[in-house]
This record gives structure tokens, C-alpha cells and sequence, in this order.
């Protein structure tokens, strides 16, 4: 590789999970502005979009994300290098294979999940990948698929994969069942296996392996990073609860000053953000939804969910909104503080 990718390395010792429909580049955006080392990834793109539908509009991102990573869905390796090519020069600071949605829609064009059962097929997309990019190409996977038994498979999968010179993996740790779970079952019902991934490290401590399902708050993966892991990968609870998870992040994963001390600091730097989408035709709820659970667990909380979500949509809704609800929960914050004297 040409180019220098320890910033990215770096970042990935805690990172976004890439969730369909939910960290698209205004979700995006928006984390930015509470953490700026966490490593953020797209949604998944799939390769046919790129490369045959011409889609680019789906790499649209602001050069404030950075770091960020592209995630690819494919399973060919040419169509797939060239999606990746594409990517790279969109921008992108690491090229991600996903090795592990389960939806019926990803098992029809044979990526995703199914993958864990073609390892040598995604080790030869992983070097067409990388033969054309100066970015780091990773994977993300599960432990197993259906019968699989995962203390099997993933070291082989591990072992056949990092053999063409993929050196990052993130594993969610719980098996995906192909048939009989729907994606948001199989996110889920699975039992995770935290446990089989530290033993992964220990099997290959040459390999930067993070951790990704079910970690629910900044202690619990500093927990695990404690144990010895390279990075965490947190999904929903990031989206639902930004402030929780990477309000904090900077100051305790990174060692670094945090860019906000107060979630209100980041809604009023969301602001021009929002003026220009409108300015450019855009609907103030294509980003507004992604700042709802900015105050979860604070005063204030319901009514800024609420006032949000009842007016985003409205013929007209703006800027002006958004404040509304911030002055909404100022009063609230100073209604508590009142309760507690």
C-alpha cells in the first residue's frame, strides 16, 4: 500500500457499525460532530449498484467524516475490485467486504453472510480488492452460518482470508441462521459468543480483530477492549444513544480532548448542516431522525423526540424547528435542576 493508513488503524479501536437505512452521510455527519476519532462506516453498497447501475450518487459524503469506510456487498471478485476502485477514489478510507448481513435480498445475489461458507472465494475478492486500491480492504463477518460449527470455521475462514492479505477483521459474534431468521431475528436470537473472538486474537495476535454485536455502552467496550481486543464495533446503541456512546469516546477510548461537552453544543453545530441540505431541496426529516435519541436518558428527552418527529415533515420545516426543541429541552434541564435544590 502507498498510502499511509495508520489514522484509519487507529480509528478502528472503536468504530459505527455500517446499519441499512440508519448511517447514511447525514447520520454520519452528525457522529462526526460528537467523536471525531471513531471510524465510521457507510451502509452497505453492493457492488452490482456501482458498477453496472452507475449509482455514485450513494458515495456522496462531506470531507468532514473522515475517517470513514465504504462497505461493499458482493460476491464477484472483478465487478467487486472495480467497486472498490470507484470507492477508493470517491474518497474512502478503507474498502470493507461484508461477510455477514443475512437478508434474503444478499443470499438471492450470493454475498453477505453465505460468504462464511466460500472462504477461498472471499479471499480471491479480497486480493482483486486490494491489487487496485491503497486503502486497507477488511472484513466484516459473523462466527458461522446455520450448522457451522463456528470453532471451526472461523479460523479456517481466518486463517484462508488474512492468507491473501486482509489484516482487519470485525467479527459479530453470534452465528447467523440463514433460513428461519429475519435480519432483525438474527441480530438477535443467535447467542453471541464473546468468548470464541478473544480466543481468535489469541490465535492471531498478528490480526487487528474487533468485536461487534450486542455491546450496548462505551464501559462495556472498553471492556472488552481491555481483554485484549484490537477494536469494538457498536451498532444500535451508538445510533440510539450517540451522546452515550461517542460523546464519551474521544476522552476514553482515544485519549484525546472530546469535541463537545454538551449534546446542545452539537445540535447547534448541526445547524449550517441543515440550513444548506434545505438550501439544496432537501427535507429537514431525512436528518432530523437521525438526532432523536441525542438526549436519551436526560431531561427533556420524550419532548425533543417529540416535537422533532411531529413537525419534521411539515410543509416548510426548518432550522426553526430544531430550535424549538432545543429551547424545549433547555427548559426542561432547568425545570430538574429546580426539583433538585
Amino acid at each position: 500500500m502507498s498510502k499511509d493508513n495508520t489514522l484509519v488503524t487507529r480509528a478502528a479501536r472503536l468504530s459505527v457499525a455500517p446499519m441499512m437505512d440508519w448511517t447514511d452521510r447525514h447520520c454520519r455527519f452528525l457522529h462526526r460532530l460528537l467523536s471525531r476519532e471513531t471510524l465510521l462506516y457507510t451502509e452497505m453498497v453492493t457492488s452490482p449498484a456501482l458498477v453496472r447501475g452507475r449509482a455514485f450518487h450513494l458515495l456522496a459524503h462531506s470531507p468532514e467524516e473522515h475517517p470513514v469506510a465504504l462497505q461493499l456487498g458482493g460476491s464477484d471478485p472483478v465487478e467487486l475490485a472495480e467497486a472498490a476502485r470507484i470507492g477508493a477514489e470517491a474518497g474512502y478510507d478503507e474498502i470493507n467486504l461484508n461477510v455477514g448481513c443475512p437478508s434474503d435480498r444478499v443470499q438471492s445475489g450470493t454475498f453477505g453472510a453465505v460468504l462464511m461458507r466460500q472462504p477461498d472465494l472471499v479471499a480471491e475478492c479480497c486480493a482483486a480488492m486490494q491489487a487496485v486500491v491503497d486503502v486497507p480492504v477488511t472484513v466484516k463477518c459473523r462466527i458461522g452460518v446455520d450448522d457451522q460449527e463456528p470453532r471451526e470455521v472461523l479460523p479456517s475462514f481466518l486463517e484462508t482470508v488474512s492468507g491473501a492479505g486482509v489484516t482487519r477483521f470485525s467479527i459479530h459474534a453470534r452465528k447467523a441462521w440463514l433460513k428461519g431468521l429475519s435480519p432483525k431475528e438474527n441480530r438477535d436470537i443467535p447467542p453471541l459468543d464473546y468468548p470464541l473472538v478473544y480466543e481468535m486474537k489469541q490465535n492471531f495476535p498478528h490480526l487487528h480483530l474487533s468485536l461487534n454485536g450486542g455491546v450496548g455502552s462505551l464501559k462495556e467496550a472498553l471492556g472488552h477492549l481491555e481483554m485484549g481486543l484490537d477494536g469494538v464495533m457498536i451498532g444500535r446503541a451508538a445510533y440510539h444513544q450517540p451522546w452515550d456512546i461517542l460523546g464519551a469516546a474521544d476522552r476514553l477510548v482515544f485519549g484525546v480532548e472530546a469535541p463537545c461537552s454538551d449534546p446542545l453544543d452539537s445540535v447547534e453545530a448541526m445547524l449550517p448542516y441543515v440550513e444548506e441540505h434545505l438550501s439544496e431541496g432537501g427535507k429537514l426529516g431525512q436528518i432530523s431522525k437521525h438526532m432523536l435519541g441525542l438526549f436519551a436518558g436526560q431531561p427533556g428527552a420524550r419532548l425533543w423526540r417529540r416535537v422533532l418527529s411531529e413537525g419534521a415533515h411539515k410543509e416548510g420545516a426548518g432550522v426553526a424547528l430544531i430550535k424549538e426543541a432545543l429551547d424545549v429541552v433547555r427548559g426542561a434541564r432547568e425545570g430538574a435542576l429546580e426539583a433538585q435544590k
